[in-house]
């Protein structure tokens, strides 16, 4: 079994829910891992297995070969498997399996060791060895083994007369005692085995075959006529002339064989036991008697007793031994008298202090970090700045946010879109941009961003298996048992109407230069062989809206209006026949996100988004790998670094000092010339050469800290290099990670989650050129869910209820589907500043808020700037061409001005 990290990797067991569907639903689909034989119940759960499989951190157990993938380490230990038990001598290895049965030896190293004594001097019928005839070796085989009781008799062994070749074999005695008896009993030493069935009493006829091939005298010996004739002959032997080739029988081979053929649990003296597969391909027994079970349940209660006893008499002679429990004895006794008088002084002091005043009970110190609800903030806590209660984030500037939930639904669909906006072919998409497109509803004026979204999802949903008329079997099965009339429309018309429309809409073109015309009748196509009332609740009236409209006669208020937003409310009866082109723009808000919700769900599912995420695993590996060299490589900078700096640093002393002798040189040179007559011209030269030289070497060793600091400043800026692309690495690797499981930042000490949605998947932290970019730029909350609910719920020894209220406030505290926002970086602040690294929650998360804090912060302040220009645009824009009742011009507002720079020219895309 291949390892990783020194640990044996486990197969993962099917679910409980796999093997309820076995019983309720066997045609359930699951997702099958042939190589293992693994089952999964999501694509997730199997992606993420072969993900781990194909990491290179595996090692084949057998040879130890280390940098291979799950795969290529289980191939690398069947290889070996396969020729180790080729050359492994057959007739040994049910010998040598029966005698590690069950045997109760603590490392395998010992075990081989037992085993390779045992058997090294004991061969076995039709076992090949090698014999040593005359001081030259013959390959041979072994025909019969003569066991000691036929040491004497040598008539009884004349009287067996082994099968020539071509010959006719001879049957062993009925009733003859099997050879090597002792030979599986290992707890028997083997000095002790071998003088009660001795080896070398044995007596053996072997079949001699060939020259042994492995010795270079055996051309020589081939050439000997005596020689040549011993090939194909019968002769008696004892185990002194006999050898097994090293190739096939050594300590290393028999522990690999062993390793292979053997396993052992993890608890103390446990047994070694041979696989059940190959225990019963070589008939040995795979029950334990009855009295090995007694014994090995001896032994591991002795174990203890035993390891203590050891540790208490380690290296003691038998006198001293007694003479030391003596004195043990003696100072236990001595040990309980002063206990018990300290234990009675103690009491007396105890009931005069508690007459005195109340014995203070000494706290233990906790060690930070702690489980985050356990720390309470202390005064000096409070007085260094730190937040009791924290701010408290805004429910009402989240979109959609009613009591109907949607907001979770518009948040999750639009993450989907940004995440995977590469193999949808869409641009990026603000959640800003996402909120307005949702709520437009101006048929007159178009809006792109809608028409692009939709379109991806379409393209997508063509590849995915559908049943034709999905919508239209639900409605009318028997089990449907919805009301009669919806919107004044009953089944009957609302299926005769869902024909009429969306047919050929896997089929149709919705070509980019044309603004996708005709994408909504493909929505509705789309919808009616996708949906059902099962996987998409709303869907009757969904389709009913998108259907029929009212009557303008009857409901005047419903006709078509020039506001911006959609009506909440949809009119009491929908009478006249209207088509999916005319409708949509008059649908809610709720109804535009169940659709998109619902058909996000499906393209999860579809194999352009499957494969987008096998190949951001892909990436994620090459992404840490490069990680991994760059950090390698800087390091190797700094230490360079390092050594320049101190040799920087001493060569300046140096010469500074060289500088300082010169000066002094040329001083003194100076007061000579000018006292000393000419007689002394020639020592003046010789100083003069000497400062020279000086002034030579300062020049050299000047020259040498010069292209020192060089060499530094340019190592300082591959440094700067490589730490730019190490946070371009966390970038790219937080896109790439939000593809296969978009997690949370973190938790706060009341289990709220907190989510950061910007740079994920097609979307950007930083533009070309340095430009800060943002898709939602807001820090979201979570309530705590269902599970970090009942953790909550468990610490009924504190009142958590009012601690929340206290820390949180009561307009802050949030439900399980609860949500909340930080749009503002003063809210930021506070909030970072509320956080308690000594929690072990709080501590992570604001490491992960540190981390990309100023990308936070930017990007708020770019959207605060946006927000503030896009305000102004009404008052300074005016436009006569198209103006609504608001008085500006709609088409210049952020969203309808957006593009898809990502779509391709082709009609499919």
């Amino acid at each position: 079994m291949p390892t990783c990290h020194r640990k044996r990797v486990v197969l993962t067991e099917p679910s409980e829910a796999l093997h309820k569907a076995l019983k309720s639903n066997p045609d359930k689909d699951v997702f099958f891992l042939n190589q293992t034989g693994e089952i999964f119940d999501t694509y997730e759960q199997y992606a993420a297995r072969m993900s781990f499989y194909r990491q290179k951190q595996f090692q084949c157990e057998v040879t130890g070969k280390s940098g291979l993938d799950y795969f290529q380490a289980v191939e690398s230990e069947q290889q070996e498997a396969r020729v180790l038990h080729h050359r492994f001598p057959q007739p040994l290895k049910a010998a040598v399996l029966k005698s590690v049965q069950y045997q109760v030896v603590g490392r395998l190293d010992h075990l081989v060791e037992a085993v390779y004594e045992r058997f090294k001097d004991r061969y076995f019928k039709d076992e090949r060895i090698l014999v040593d005839l005359g001081g030259v070796k013959y390959g041979a085989r072994v025909e019969k083994v003569f066991t000691p009781k036929y040491n004497e008799d040598t008539a009884a062994r004349d009287n067996y007369k082994p099968a020539m070749p071509g010959g006719k074999s001879v049957e062993f005695p009925d009733g003859e005692d099997a050879p090597h008896p002792i030979s599986g009993d290992l707890k028997e030493p083997a000095k002790d085995a071998n003088a009660r069935d001795d080896p070398n009493l044995y007596f053996y006829w072997v079949h001699i075959i060939e020259f042994d091939r492995n010795k270079g005298e055996s051309s020589k010996a081939a050439k000997d006529v005596e020689n040549g004739k011993m090939i194909d002959s019968i002769r008696e032997v004892q185990c002194d002339m006999m050898s097994r080739d090293r190739l096939s029988f050594s300590k290393s081979i028999l522990r690999r064989f062993i390793r292979d053929c053997v396993d052992r649990d993890a608890a103390v003296s446990s047994p070694w036991v041979v696989k059940a597969a190959i225990a019963k391909h070589h008939g040995i027994y795979i029950e334990p008697p009855e009295t090995m079970k007694k014994a090995a349940s001896a032994k591991k209660q002795s174990e203890p007793d035993k390891r203590k006893k050891v540790w208490e008499e380690k290296e003691l002679p038998p006198t001293k031994r007694q003479k030391k429990m003596m004195e043990a004895q003696e100072e236990k006794e001595r040990q309980a008298t002063e206990k018990a008088e300290r234990a009675e002084k103690q009491r007396q002091l105890k009931e005069e202090a508690s007459q005195a005043s109340p014995e203070k009970k000494k706290k233990k110190p906790v060690r930070y970090p702690t489980e985050d609800l356990d720390v309470q903030l202390t005064e000096k806590d409070k007085k260094a700045g730190m937040k009791l209660k924290r701010p408290v984030p805004s429910r009402m500037a989240l979109p959609f946010n009613g009591p109907g939930g949607g907001f979770e639904s518009f948040l999750m669909t639009w993450n989907f879109l940004v995440v995977y906006g590469t193999p949808l072919h869409l641009s990026t998409i603000t959640l800003d941009e996402f909120e307005h497109a949702i709520q437009h509803s101006l048929q007159s004026v178009p809006c792109t961003l809608l028409a692009e979204v939709h379109t991806a999802l379409i393209h997508v949903l063509r590849l995915v298996p559908f049943v034709r008329h999905n919508a239209v079997l639900s409605l009318i099965h028997p089990d449907y048992d919805g009301p009669d009339l919806v919107y004044g429309v009953s089944v009957d018309e609302l299926t005769g109407a869902i024909t009429e429309h969306g047919m050929n809409w896997e089929r149709g073109l919705l070509k980019h230069q044309d603004g996708r015309e005709g994408w909504e009748d493909a929505l509705f196509g789309c919808l009616k062989d996708h949906a059902t009332v099962q996987n998409f609740p709303t869907l009757r009236d969904v389709l009913t809206k998108l259907l029929f409209a009212p009557d303008p006669h009857v409901d005047p208020v419903a006709s078509t209006s020039n506001s911006p937003e959609p009506s909440p409310l949809p009119p009491a009866d929908l009478t006249i026949r209207s088509n999916p082109t005319e409708r949509y723009y008059a649908l809610p808000a709720a109804d535009r996100i169940a659709i998109l919700s619902f058909m996000t769900n499906l393209a999860i599912t579809s194999k352009t988004v499957h494969a987008h995420i096998e190949k951001c695993e892909e990436d994620l590996t090459a992404l840490r790998k490069e990680k991994i060299e760059v950090n390698r490589i800087r390091k190797q900078y700094a230490e360079d670094m390092n050594a320049l700096k101190v040799e920087m640093k001493g060569e300046e002393s140096v010469t500074n000092g060289a500088d300082s002798e010169a000066a002094a040189g040329e001083s003194e040179l100076s007061d000579v010339e000018g006292v000393e007559s000419g007689s002394k011209k020639k020592g003046r030269t010789s100083n003069g050469s000497g400062n020279g030289k000086q002034r030579e070497a300062a020049r050299a060793k000047q020259a040498s800290i010069k292209q020192a600091t060089a060499e530094y400043r340019r190592l300082d800026e591959e440094v700067n290099k490589l730490e730019r692309r190490l946070e371009g690495i966390e970038r790219e690797f937080r896109k790439l990670l939000s593809t296969v499981r978009v997690k949370p930042l973190g938790k706060d000490r009341f289990f709220n989650r907190i989510w950061w949605f910007d740079g994920m998947g097609a979307g950007t932290l930083v533009g070309s050129g340095g430009v800060v970019q943002y898709q939602a730029a807001r820090l979201f909350v979570q309530g705590p869910s269902d599970i970090d609910q009942e953790l909550l719920d468990e610490r009924t020894d504190e009142d958590i209820e009012g601690r929340r209220k206290e820390e949180e406030g009561i307009e802050g505290m949030l439900g399980a589907a609860d949500w909340a926002v930080y749009s503002d970086v003063e809210e930021l602040d506070e909030f970072l500043a509320w956080l308690n690294p000594k929690g072990q929650r709080e501590l992570a998360l604001k490491s992960a808020l540190t981390k990309w804090w100023p990308h936070m912060i930017n990007g708020m302040r770019r959207r605060a700037t946006d927000l503030t220009t896009t305000a102004r645009i009404p008052e300074a824009r005016r436009s006569t061409r198209t103006k609504t009742a608001a008085g500006y011009d709609i088409s210049r507002e952020p969203y309808m001005t957006w593009t898809n720079r990502k779509a391709t020219t082709s009609a499919a895309a």
